[in-house]
């Protein structure tokens, strides 16, 4: 519905993999080669992008195991993704180990991390990202676990995509509406008490609906406290439409700033097929502008890739589980993007 679905979540596991293996990563060792092509990804230059490439990322690990494959031509696709600082998604288990390894590793590197918080009670209504804390009393130990785990290490999170949203297209049943705003306002707070952590609370995409429709809801799950909304989160809607959709928004809830997911947005929005999953997994798409906080309107904070480009949105179109890493996927997003 609205083309909001799809969100993903981060595997628990893969998290934990992350965290063990990026200290040794960061001390600069090669992932295979002598012709310099596998050595491990570097960070991106600070002044235009302060995020953190997480050096034993997924997509980092992919080409390993091409190269070992043989399919050198693939792995240096993969480059295109590898390369860049993509968001981590913080899962249940261990959130309070996973969200000190990412700011341990990212404050090493002296780069800021980005860390997605999807872990609401009675997440996406259902479908194929469904799931979620158990109920109010887990959510808010979940969120207190991981601002343990942040410390006063630099972060930027961007809290519960579609959280927000689907309160107001009629997706979440109504009773459960004032829990979750009073768990969002919650989280915000909490976050926000940590010294050196910037928080935005999703708000939809340019396809969905109208900002006058999510304002007040915004308001009434803490945006006033936050440093903004993040927008086009996990869709594909061009960074022009979105910087617009934001800049309307922004104007209803005093002027704050806000984000844009760019990582998947190159060519724009998919035209065909069922119109109510032109959200999932869509063909012909390409990455978007990388992450940076040099962008095109003052309003706008930064680009971030807050989905994790080659991960599944879900089971269509021939994709594995949502949020499952999907190499053919991943390879025709590098192919249609430009080096």
């Amino acid at each position: 519905m609205y083309g909001s679905r799809g969100v993903g979540a981060f595997a628990g596991g893969r998290a934990s993999a992350a965290v063990l293996g990026a200290a040794l990563l960061l001390a600069g060792c090669s992932s295979g080669g002598d012709d310099g092509e596998g050595s491990a990804v570097t960070q991106q230059p600070k002044e235009a992008a302060p995020f953190w490439v997480n050096p034993d990322g997924l997509a980092v690990r992919e080409i390993a195991e091409l190269r070992e494959d043989g399919k050198k031509a693939e792995a240096e696709q993969l480059r295109k993704i590898a390369e860049q600082p993509v968001a981590e998604w913080i899962s249940p288990e261990n959130p309070e180990e996973q969200a000190r390894g990412f700011t341990e590793g990212a404050d090493k590197a002296g780069r800021r991390a980005v860390l997605v918080l999807y872990n609401i009670p009675h997440r996406d209504c259902g479908q194929y990202s469904q799931g979620g804390a158990a109920d109010g009393d887990t959510y808010r130990d979940f969120v207190d676990a991981v601002a343990e785990g942040i410390g006063d290490r630099p972060a930027t999170v961007v809290l519960e995509p579609d959280a927000v949203l689907h309160l107001v297209d009629g997706c979440t049943p109504q009773e459960y509406h004032e829990e979750r705003y009073d768990l969002l306002k919650g989280a915000v707070a909490t976050l926000k008490g940590l010294k050196n952590t910037k928080v935005y609370l999703d708000a939809g995409n340019a396809g969905w609906g109208n900002p006058d429709q999510i304002h007040e809801p915004l308001k009434r799950a803490g945006i006033e406290q936050a440093d903004g909304f993040a927008v086009n989160v996990s869709n594909f809607y061009t960074t022009e439409d979105s910087i617009a959709y934001g800049k309307e928004l922004s104007a209803k809830v005093g002027g704050k700033h806000f984000v844009i997911d760019t990582s998947r947005n190159g060519n724009g929005p998919y035209a065909g097929g069922d119109p109510d999953e032109r959200w999932c997994n869509p063909p012909g798409r390409a990455l978007g502008e990388t992450p940076t906080t040099r962008t095109a309107d003052p309003l706008v904070d930064a680009y971030l890739w807050i989905k994790r480009p080659g991960e599944s949105d879900g089971e269509c179109k021939g994709g594995p589980k949502a949020g499952e890493w999907w190499e053919e996927y991943a390879l025709d997003l590098a192919r249609a993007s430009t080096p």
